[in-house]
Parts: structure tokens; sequence; C-alpha cells
């Protein structure tokens, strides 16, 4: 059962890192929340390690760009880990050919397609019309508040065509501050229901925990799964891929899930009990928001 807390400081101290969602816990899409860098910038002065792991389609470069810019100082993480670069490296290896058809807003993820060092003899990757397209490298929707169902025959065409769509980011919605988006993770959802073969590498999917694990080595931090708690809003992505991985987790209730959870300031203990029971989610601790 889960252990409602009060502040991240309550439980810190079990944990030599921190594996910390972005969207919905450190920021909420426009300005960063206070009280949560506050909290992880505590952490880190006590000698803790946060490793931002994010369904961000971006590069980690692009991430802490953003980060800046919404308010989020470097002093509140030591390194990010995002599903763009794990999906990326995918790209770069060929699992979805050299000819994609490419989905999203190519201003904000032209990134994407950023040469990466870390691959061998990486594929040349070119972007076509979708008749001409070897697979599919799904960024977000064109349109984050059409409905995904508009997709269809596209979709119906591309699993025709036997096309593999490569999910940069595995999250359904987010809010941008009070509005609600479609994610890349809807059309996959969509486009597998349909019959077509999804790509996953972001939360909860383990290619991004081994990445976030390698960020952590690279600082020079070896560090076991029981010292590691991950954070976060999503009960599909991060909680259940924290499970997954066998790694403790403190739910962040006052994000995606405030109207069920009946969250203000704490969740009320009735309501979540109850949308955690329906959602099959299992996190160690719970809190309104990250402080």
């Amino acid at each position: 059962m889960t252990r409602i807390i009060t502040a991240l400081s309550e439980i810190s101290g079990r944990y030599d890192a921190l594996f910390v969602d972005l969207w919905g816990c450190v920021h909420n899409g426009i300005t960063a929340y206070p009280a949560a860098v506050a909290a992880l910038a505590q952490y880190r002065a006590a000698g803790g390690i946060v490793v931002l792991v994010t369904n961000s389609p971006k590069p980690r470069a692009g991430v802490a760009i953003q980060l800046a810019e919404f308010g989020v100082p470097p002093e509140a993480y030591d390194t990010i880990a995002t599903s763009g670069d794990s999906a990326r490296s995918a790209m770069f290896r060929g699992a979805v050919g050299n000819k994609v058809l490419f989905m999203g807003d190519w201003d904000r993820d032209a990134g994407f397609f950023e040469p990466l060092a870390v691959v061998d003899s990486p594929a040349e990757i070119g972007i076509v019309p979708l008749e001409e397209a070897e697979g599919i490298v799904c960024c977000g929707p064109n349109d984050p508040y059409a409905d995904p169902a508009e997709n269809r025959p596209a979709f119906l065409y591309a699993k025709q065509k036997g096309l593999k769509l490569l999910c940069a980011n595995p999250d359904i919605v987010v809010d941008r501050g009070e509005t609600r988006e479609w994610c890349a993770g809807a059309l996959a959802r969509l486009y597998t229901e349909m019959g077509g073969e999804s790509l996953y590498f972001g939360k909860p999917h383990p290619p991004i925990y081994d990445l976030a694990r390698r960020r952590l080595s690279a600082l020079g931090h070896d560090v076991p799964d029981s010292a590691i708690l991950a954070v976060g809003d999503g009960a599909h992505t991060d909680i259940a891929g924290a499970m997954g991985e066998n790694i403790d987790s403190l739910f962040i209730s006052g994000g995606l899930a405030a109207q069920e959870t009946k969250t203000t300031h704490q969740p009320d203990p009735e309501a979540l009990k109850a949308y955690l029971a329906k959602e099959n989610s299992a996190p160690n601790y719970t809190i309104g928001q990250l402080r």
C-alpha cells in the first residue's frame, strides 16, 4: 500500500539517486514549479544524484535549453535521459529503414534527426511522403488537439505496407498549463490497435532505463537499483516503468491524475486508493506535488 508523504526529504535519505520525470513534476510545460526545483536542489546539496528521465522526443541538449527557458536551474539536476535520445539511437541503427515518414512539429522536433555520434556507421535517414516510406518516425501529432483517429486512413495504408512506427514519446497526453494535448504515444497506441507494429523507447519501456543507468554511470556513480527512487505523475509510464525495473517509486498525484485523486495540496486518501486500484498501480509513496 502506498504511503502518503508530505516532502521528498522524508524519504530521500534512503536513496543515492533519483530518476525524475519532468512534465507535471518539475514543470507544467510553461514554467517550473519552485517547490520541486528547491526539493531537487536540496537533495543534490546533500549528496544525491538527480537524473531527469523524460519521455520528451528532444535530445538531452534540447531539453536542457527548454528547462532553462522554464526556469529550472542547473543546480536542480545532474544529467538528462530522454526518450528521444533512446529512439534516435534505434533510428540511426535502421530500426524503421532509411526513408521515413515524419510525424510531428518540425520546428520543435528537427533536433531528433541530428547526427548521433555514438552510433557506428549510422543509417542515412531521409524524410519522404508516406507512399515512399519504409517506416514512420512519430515525435508527436501534427495537431496536438486533433482526435488521433484522424490518422486512421494513413495508418491503414501504412499497416498494409508493413511499416513499423518508431514512437519517440510514449506519453498519451500532457497538460501544458491548463490545456491537455495529445502526444506521440496516442498515435502509436492507435497504430498498434489497428494491427500495426509500434516500437517504444521511453517510459515504461526498458530502453530509457538502460540509458538513464548509463548516464548515471557516466557521472562516476555505480548505484544499485535498490538505491534509486523513480519520481513521476504517470501511472502507466513513470510508475509502471519503475515497477517493471524493480525500482521504488514516488507518485505525484497532483499531475495527470489530479482530478481522479482529488489532489489540491495532497491527495484524498480514498480517492487515491481507488485510482491506484483501477490503474493496477503500486507506487511505494505518493505526494500531491514534488516538494
